[in-house]
């Protein structure tokens, strides 16, 4: 069971999702930044095992069975031009759940998330459907 964390431009939601699910005891996360930066926050909120990069993104996604990040993951050219359109393809059509966090910025609107909600009532969230789909898959096995 494997729980992929994507995440660009400085690793912030990345590094909130780290944090939730290594709170909540999960172990069994892999994080791949778009860039060096993204990656680093990443590393320092706990990530036991990281990369960096398109190729890195790729190779994840093949044996994910969550992958959780902002929404920009799924949209070629997001995330100020880090996800490119392999990396967007890669997570859109990976057999994993996917958990996104509706981020409505660099020109993408999340329509249905109030403008007033708070990134880290959105990163909570996603911490706990993480851990149910990693709970879901578990049991499958």
């Amino acid at each position: 069971m494997q729980i992929l964390i994507i995440d660009g431009q400085g690793g912030g939601i990345g590094r909130q999702l780290v944090e939730g699910l290594r709170a909540a005891g999960e172990t069994r996360l892999v994080c791949v930044g778009t860039n060096a930066l993204a990656t680093s926050a990443m590393l320092k909120a706990g990530a036991a095992r990281a990369a960096t990069g398109e190729n890195a993104v790729l190779v994840a996604c093949r044996t994910a069975d969550v992958i959780a990040g902002p929404v920009g993951i799924v949209i070629a050219d997001a995330l100020m031009g880090e996800v490119t359109p392999a990396m967007a393809v890669a997570v859109a059509q990976s057999r994993a759940h996917r958990v996104l966090v509706p981020v409505s910025h660099c020109d993408h609107h999340i329509v249905g998330v109030p403008a007033a909600t708070s990134t880290a009532s959105l990163v909570a969230e996603a911490v706990g459907e993480i851990l149910r789909a990693a709970e879901e898959t578990v049991s499958r096995l």
